[in-house]
């Protein structure tokens, strides 16, 4: 039993006290300057109890509090980073990484703590450990392929902004999709590159097409050259979709919607929609990289976050065995809920 344990068994309380102080510095670290108030608002706890968790983490010399509102110092920054490895310990989530590894058979499983549907802290996290897993993995000459969605868009934001390998080349292995141009699979292809010191290519494709009109645009030299491309990707980062929200997105009518959940849709990932078991219940005709072309890729990364997502990471995970999933531990512990329940 090493000293974390020790102290669980102790003082089981200390995780909860420990968290809280972890996130307060959090907080602050990202949207310094910032007070109070703010803090409260963003842990949804009283500003009572940030006002005493303040008044410690500032006599421990981890935050100043100045007129405009409050900094983290640099002690604060170092112990941030030394405590997300204890936190990892203290919520357990090398045990989650090693029981999900064994429910979806894929290659790599890295879990963060918390619920990025209730904290945008999360989110950042999962968004920072998918890019530092990325950043590690690429080689000169890669050609990245990357999807649109809001976890993607902040993927690239946390991407760090340093060249990790030459001639590196990003380009969307979707078309668009939605009115959010911060979404869209260009314009975080056009960030992701930027990031990565590398050059990209867009897609100037609606996701969404009529056939007729698909058939025009792939005469279009550009669009032909970008498609070309998928067949020599060598990592593909995407985002799990729940088969509502996106179907919801491509406009389908509610009336195709129903009959896609009555057909036991729970996931969505390049335009084709999955029962739990990844077996395919529908299709739309949409542009972008299709099934085989996943299956192809050496690299393959997914990213999602919240408990609401566990059907559809499942759905996706038992399309191929050689992938990376990245995701919280609110999905994390759903999964293993799901997985539980079915074996009884």
């Amino acid at each position: 039993m090493n000293l974390i344990q020790i102290e669980k068994k102790i003082v089981p309380e200390i995780l909860d006290i420990l968290e809280l102080r972890y996130n307060i510095l959090r907080v602050i670290c990202y949207n310094q300057p910032i007070g109070r108030r703010g803090i409260a608002n963003k842990l949804d706890i009283g500003e009572r109890t940030v006002r005493t968790e303040v008044n410690i983490l500032k006599k421990q010399g981890l935050l100043n509090v100045e007129s405009m509102g409050m900094y983290i110092t640099l002690d604060g920054k170092t112990v941030i980073e030394n405590l997300e490895g204890v936190i990892r310990e203290l919520k357990g989530i090398t045990d989650l990484e090693k029981k999900l590894k064994d429910i979806l058979k894929v290659q790599n499983i890295i879990v963060v703590p918390g619920d990025s549907d209730s904290d945008e802290l999360v989110l950042k996290d999962l968004g920072k450990a998918a890019a530092v897993y990325i950043a590690d993995i690429i080689k000169d000459e890669y050609i990245i392929g990357v999807t649109g969605g809001g976890t993607m868009a902040r993927v690239a934001d946390e991407m760090p902004q340093e060249k990790v390998a030459k001639d590196v080349l990003v380009i969307p292995a979707r078309g668009g999709l939605g009115k959010d141009v911060d979404t869209q699979s260009n314009s975080i292809a056009a960030k992701l590159a930027k990031k990565l010191r590398g050059n990209y290519r867009l897609l100037h494709v609606p996701d969404s097409i009529d056939k007729k009109t698909l058939e025009a645009m792939l005469q279009v030299q550009e669009v032909r050259e970008v498609i070309q491309l998928f067949d020599k990707m060598n990592l593909l980062l995407f985002g799990i979709g729940r088969a509502d929200i996106m179907a919801r997105r491509r406009q389908l009518s509610e009336e195709q919607i129903d009959i896609l959940l009555q057909k036991g849709a729970v996931g969505e990932a390049f335009g084709h929609y999955f029962d739990i078991n990844g077996v395919e219940v529908w299709k739309s005709l949409s542009v972008g990289i299709d099934l085989d072309v996943f299956k192809k890729v050496e690299n393959v990364i997914g990213v999602a976050g919240g408990e609401k997502k566990a059907e559809a990471i499942m759905s996706v995970a038992s399309l191929r065995e050689g992938m990376t999933l990245v995701m919280d531990e609110a999905a994390a512990k759903k999964i293993i809920e799901i997985a539980d329940e079915a074996t009884k």
